[in-house]
């Protein structure tokens, strides 16, 4: 899609029911570089949002009508990208909290320094804004549930989440290391009961085993040296969404007791608490070892082990699925073209070969670690044998290629696929207005009508 027309300067909904703090955070953020909005209170936001583009909110936490907390749970229901940044002069633990498990983007307490909110503010347009290319680039790749792949194999996978996404059952997802079981996680949860509530993710291998208790269940003051303040554990923030366990093997068999009643029950206590405290959380956990073998080793508990394993999703390696890795090339040259400040277009025909008969033993993450090296190698708008990784680059192609293997044919044919799909949904989001949905897909007005009538789309804007 063409840039032309595309907004420049992102816009920020400034809420407050103070008109002087309006004033002082629209010109510190006109002053860096934004068109700013204001609203005195939640429900003036609603119709702001309702009538213009906005790209990030900022909000007070008290107000009339509608507050902050207020608004973000309605934007979460009616927008659940639009990042909303909560500010307050009444910042406790619990207020911080309860703003990240309904969505907050992030929490800033007043008094606190133009940077900061700078800083907070940058970083939520960089995770709103993308541009067309980028958009494109990776939505047309995607299979479903924003995940790239379209492989018979994914597709299994994609059958599950339907099946059991909108259940409470604890899933345990299995693969080997870099198969994208986060990705699993994150469909499971957007598609469950709870999509606008919290998803938790811990990653139990990186945390020290003598600190997974207080990292999954909280501590009371005093519980511990260095505990000096209360702290909520994972658990908690998870209350009413879920908590997903990566690497669930690594928890050290005294603490899986405990995380077995915290699953049938939901009710623990913090380390050194007395009081049990209840919460509602749907599980998701994963391995990339065999928990059946460990239970037999002695090495993690079999009535554990059954209880996580309600539904099994197996991930297959890269290696299994190997016409998806044009659409995952493609999806890492797009990305790190915007990373790098590069302009790679495509892979040559050799190079292909050989990323497409490599077996991938770290999987996507390997093969995102290679297109990497390769743009940061390469010296034109192609990528050869020569800027391939050497385990790839030296390795002899063992197997004949099927099919096509032109990425930017397989690719192409998708793109126009899903520019139609997301020019509907676009449509769909602002109600057949066409100037707005023209604003969601960063290109102008007049693109957008061509590509509907290039797609066969009647114009929706009366």
């Amino acid at each position: 899609m063409s840039k032309a027309g595309a907004v420049s300067r992102p816009q920020i909904l400034v809420v407050d029911d103070e008109a002087n703090m309006r004033k002082i955070l629209g010109a510190m953020l006109a002053q860096a570089g934004y068109d700013v909005m204001a609203a005195g209170d939640g429900v003036e936001a609603l119709e702001v949002l309702a009538a213009h583009h906005i790209d990030v909110v900022v909000t007070d936490l008290r107000m009339p009508r509608l507050d902050g907390m207020g608004l973000l749970q309605k934007l979460r229901l009616a927008s659940p990208t639009l990042p909303v940044i909560i500010i307050t002069a009444h910042g406790t633990i619990e207020a911080a909290v309860q703003a990240l498990k309904h969505g907050a983007f992030d929490f800033i307490t007043k008094p606190f320094e133009t940077i900061e909110l700078r800083q907070v503010v940058a970083k939520a347009v960089r995770t709103q804004l993308l541009g067309p290319g980028e958009i494109l680039a990776e939505d047309a790749q995607m299979g479903r549930f924003k995940i790239i792949g379209q492989s018979e194999a994914m597709q299994e996978v994609y059958g599950i989440i339907d099946k059991v996404a909108a259940t409470p059952s604890t899933i345990l997802i299995t693969g080997e290391s870099g198969t994208g079981k986060e990705l699993i996680a994150q469909a499971l949860h957007d598609q469950s009961l709870r999509p606008g509530k919290p998803l938790i993710k811990v990653n139990c291998a990186a945390i020290p085993s003598n600190l997974i208790e207080s990292e999954l269940f909280g501590h009371e003051k005093g519980a511990f040296t260095g505990a000096i303040t209360s702290k909520p554990g994972r658990f908690e923030l998870a209350d009413e969404g879920t908590l997903f366990l990566d690497e669930v093997g690594a928890i050290a068999p005294e603490v899986q007791v405990k995380l077995l009643r915290a699953i049938q029950s939901g009710e623990f206590e913090r380390v050194g608490g007395i009081r049990s405290k209840k919460v509602d959380v749907r599980l998701i956990a994963a391995t990339n070892r065999d928990l059946r073998q460990a239970v037999e080793d002695g090495e993690f508990r079999d009535d554990l082990y059954y209880r996580l394993n309600v539904v099994q999703v197996h991930l297959p390696p890269l290696r299994e699925r190997r016409s998806d890795i044009p659409l995952l090339i493609d999806h890492f040259l797009a990305k790190f073209n915007v990373r790098l400040g590069r302009s790679v277009q495509s892979v040559d025909e050799e190079a292909g070969q050989r990323l497409l008969s490599y077996d991938w033993p770290g999987n996507i993450r390997e093969l995102e670690n290679a297109i990497e090296r390769c743009i940061l190698f390469s010296e034109g708008e192609t990528v050869t044998v020569s800027d391939l990784p050497p385990e790839i680059r030296d390795r002899r192609l063992s197997q004949p290629l099927e099919g096509d293997t032109s990425l930017k044919a397989q690719v192409r044919a998708a793109a126009e696929r899903v520019e139609r799909d997301l020019i509907i949904k676009a449509l769909n989001q602002t109600k057949g207005n066409v100037t707005h949905a023209a604003r969601l897909l960063k290109i102008s007005r007049k693109s957008l009508q061509n590509k509907m009538k290039e797609f066969g789309l009647r114009d929706a804007e009366t």
